[in-house]
Order: structure tokens, then C-alpha cells, then sequence
């Protein structure tokens, strides 16, 4: 039975060994907080950039059905920042689709989406 434990631990260790090298491969990585809010909302925005050295812009979208903002930053290359902040302030109610956008000299290179919640305030109906 010891013997089992110590396969399947191993086994486990290269699993998450082998999904955090995927991941950090991949050219976009990011993280929305709070996921849940209540308006007006401050949503915070961070995009981990693995750059290439034709990568120009990165740009962050906060839409509703009702709502739309927009945010953007010239990159240099390799050279760039490897995390860029956004905040989106005071988001009225609604659900919201973050998604990031890195642009290259070709045009989009990579995209990444997620999704933020932000409730009617304390008193709105």
C-alpha cells in the first residue's frame, strides 16, 4: 500500500508539474478581483504578458450588455512590463466580460477572457 501512495504522489507531482509549464508557455495569463462586487464597483485587472518581440499592444475590454470600457498599453517587445495593472471604476450592476487582447505586428496574437459579477449596490433595486 506504501508503495501505491508513493506512485500515485509522484504522479500527482509531475501532473502539476507539467500544467504549471504549460501555463506559464502560454502568451497571456489573467486574474480579475474581486469576482464578485457590489456597485459602484472597482474591478482590478492583471494581465502576465509572456512577450514575443513583435508584440505591440495589450488591451483590456470591460463589457456588459449595457456597459463598455476600454483600456490599452503599447508594449516594447521582450522588453515590456511582464504584469500590467488595469482598474475599471465604478462599474454599475452587471455582468461583466473582461477579456484581454495582445496585438503583434500581424494583428491579434492571443486573447483571454473572464468574467466578473458586480450586484446592484445596498438600497438599488
Amino acid at each position: 500500500m506504501g508503495r501505491l501512495r508513493q506512485v500515485l504522489a509522484f504522479s500527482w507531482a509531475i501532473f502539476l508539474l507539467m500544467a504549471a509549464t504549460l501555463d506559464s508557455a502560454s502568451p497571456l495569463q489573467m486574474q480579475v478581483s474581486p469576482s464578485v462586487s457590489r456597485a459602484p464597483a472597482v474591478v482590478t485587472v492583471r494581465v502576465m504578458v509572456n512577450a514575443g518581440p513583435e508584440d505591440k499592444a495589450l488591451q483590456v475590454v470591460a463589457e456588459s450588455p449595457s456597459y463598455y470600457r476600454a483600456s490599452a498599453v503599447q508594449l516594447e517587445g521582450t522588453q515590456s512590463e511582464a504584469v500590467n495593472v488595469f482598474e475599471f471604476r465604478n462599474l454599475p450592476s452587471g455582468m461583466y466580460q473582461i477579456t484581454g487582447l495582445l496585438v503583434d505586428s500581424n494583428g491579434p496574437r492571443a486573447t483571454i477572457s473572464r468574467l466578473a459579477k458586480v450586484e446592484p449596490g445596498l438600497g438599488s433595486r
